[in-house]
């Protein structure tokens, strides 16, 4: 009871907050509390999918979890490049790069690779998911992805994500390992 009075009073001064999940448990009860919560006081939020180096850890469950749970439009930004003990990065949609970090740093370096082959079906799906989910939310970025999808530029779509977040109709969906600092 005492947390929820302090999320409240929270709530009412926060121009946005960051949603944090966790890839194995999902969406979990007081999460739900929380959001609600947020949605009450109109607070944009996105999305971090957390432990994605844990087993069992599922990116896309919780992505759905966040979906059918919390009622939201998730947004993916970055999909993994692997999970559990095989989570070596990240795939970010935006730019359409791959980034792996050297376990031996901690996380502190980090390389740009090339996509794996056997995720490009998977990314171009994602990326495409991404660009429409960004022209729905803007008439004039609507006709030119009608047009052609691949004029529309990386900050067409951060533009266009972030009037969509800020008024609550998007939530963007990043992921990684904080305590291996994947994906910070």
């Amino acid at each position: 009871v005492d947390f929820t009075v302090e999320v409240e009073r929270s709530l009412r001064v926060l121009d946005g907050a960051i949603g944090i999940f966790c890839a194995v448990g999902g969406v979990e009860p007081q999460s739900e509390t929380v959001w609600k919560q947020a949605n009450r006081y109109q607070v944009p939020r996105i999305c971090y999918v957390n432990k994605m180096d844990r087993a069992g850890a599922d990116f896309f469950k919780v992505v759905t979890d966040i979906k059918e749970k919390l009622g939201a439009n998730p947004i993916p930004l970055q999909i993994p490049i692997g999970a559990e003990y095989e989570f070596t990065g990240i795939i970010d949609l935006l730019s359409n790069k791959a980034y792996q970090w050297d376990d031996e740093s901690l996380g502190k370096d980090y390389y740009e690779v090339e996509i794996p082959e056997d995720m490009k079906e998977q990314v171009a799906e994602y990326r495409n998911a991404l660009i429409e989910g960004a022209a729905e939310e803007n008439d004039g970025l609507f006709e030119k992805y009608l047009e052609n999808p691949n004029s529309i530029s990386e900050e067409d779509i951060i533009e266009s994500l972030r009037k969509a977040t800020l008024e609550m109709r998007a939530t963007p969906v990043l992921c990684g390992s904080s305590f291996k600092n994947k994906g910070i």
